[in-house]
């Protein structure tokens, strides 16, 4: 693949190509804070769970998908952004993966977490602290892209939780046709690990958070991530007029946040999380959440309040069974690391997922009907009916 140097005229970034086998992580994490527990859409704190001390190799779903995925890591530099959580940083700086349809499926298995970003996760567990290091992915790293402009799902995950938590979903979206790039936003996640080696902790994870400052700066974090995308390497295989964004948690508040913010975002898609709006988005939305929390009339009550203010295309979803992290690959690692996790079963959960956001990315991005079965786990709401 040709290589560009281009660059967004009101930004000067320094772009790394992180290697595919993990550094190992030299400084040690900070934070208390574990994501693997079902959780609130946007606690600051998840409870501890005692769990059994040994566990299987973790195995995420194969991609439903006809084409083999490859897999890419960026190392992206924000010279003129000082950073949001750290006083000390002066430059803002993200680690990016990258999913994408390849030629064959050649290489290594992708790496999930580092050892470092594993314990951090398994802190409070009594799990085996590296379990996550060894999670079975199904994405090839380095495998060569296959030819052809693609449309880009970008992707930001729940807040504490690593971007890796969001495989399962853009591994299936690769093999679908789709390049994805899921942000890590650097001091919001329980540890990420940098191509030097260093580890950062969750810095911004404190009691009274402000979620609309979390989530405002995850959109100048992707409207950058896009800059440097569709202006460098990656900018000859994307698609530039069909982009959606799909966010987890409170990645899903920064996701309706973005699609008004920035106009190259054509859609966006919300799993789970509390939001607020201040502004109608226009766009077409997407909302999947658990029924318990999501059911109009259930305890949050955030979705009825946004809902009017979802003046385009618009679905919301929940599914029985569900919690706050069936919409990642928590859903199946919880069961398979011994872990307390939601009723239904994970992989049933992830199937669901994927299915509702397939057909809602091919409407609105390719203009594609795609069947989505109906699932008895499955209810559709419209309160202004």
């Amino acid at each position: 693949m040709q290589t560009t140097n281009r660059r967004a005229p009101h930004k000067t970034a320094r772009v790394t190509f992180a290697g595919t086998s993990a550094v190992a992580a030299l400084a040690a994490v900070s934070t208390a804070l574990t994501t693997l527990a079902a959780a609130p859409a946007q606690a600051s704190a998840p409870a501890q769970v005692s769990a059994p001390a040994q566990a299987q190799r973790g195995e995420l779903p194969a991609p439903t998908g006809s084409r083999p995925v490859g897999f890419a890591s960026l190392h992206l530099v924000d010279e003129d952004r000082r950073d949001p959580w750290n006083p000390e940083a002066d430059r803002r700086e993200l680690m990016v993966s990258l999913w994408y349809p390849a030629e064959k499926a050649t290489g290594r298995a992708a790496p999930y977490l580092t050892e470092e970003e594993s314990r951090a996760v398994l802190k409070n567990y009594e799990v085996d602290p590296e379990a996550l290091v060894g999670v079975r992915t199904h994405a090839r790293a380095g495998a060569p892209a296959a030819a052809g402009r693609r449309p880009l799902v970008v992707m930001s995950p729940g807040f504490s939780f690593p971007r890796h938590t969001l495989t399962s979903l853009a591994e299936d979206f690769a093999s679908r046709g789709y390049l994805v790039a899921a942000v890590e936003h650097t001091y919001e996640s329980v540890a990420t690990t940098f191509p030097d080696g260093r580890t950062t902790s969750c810095l911004a994870c404190v009691k009274g958070q402000d979620h609309a400052k979390v989530a405002g700066s995850r959109v100048k974090d992707v409207s950058f991530v896009l800059d440097e995308l569709l202006g460098g390497r990656w900018g000859e295989r994307i698609d530039r007029s069909r982009i959606a964004m799909v966010g987890h948690s409170i990645g899903g508040y920064a996701a309706s946040q973005a699609v008004i913010a920035d106009r190259r975002i054509k859609a966006g898609a919300n799993l789970d999380g509390t939001y607020r709006l201040t502004k109608p988005v226009k766009r077409p939305f997407l909302l999947i959440g658990a029924a318990d929390s999501h059911t109009p009339g259930g305890t949050d009550e955030s979705w009825k309040a946004a809902w009017r203010k979802l003046t385009g295309w618009k679905r919301w979803v929940t599914v029985k069974g569900a919690d706050h992290s069936s919409f990642v690959d928590y859903a199946v690692l919880r069961s398979q690391l011994g872990l307390p996790s939601q009723k239904l079963d994970g992989a049933r959960a992830l199937e669901i997922t994927r299915a509702h956001l397939a057909g809602f990315l091919d409407r609105h991005l390719l203009g594609k009907h795609t069947e989505v079965k109906d699932y008895p786990e499955v209810s559709v709401h419209d309160p202004g009916k």
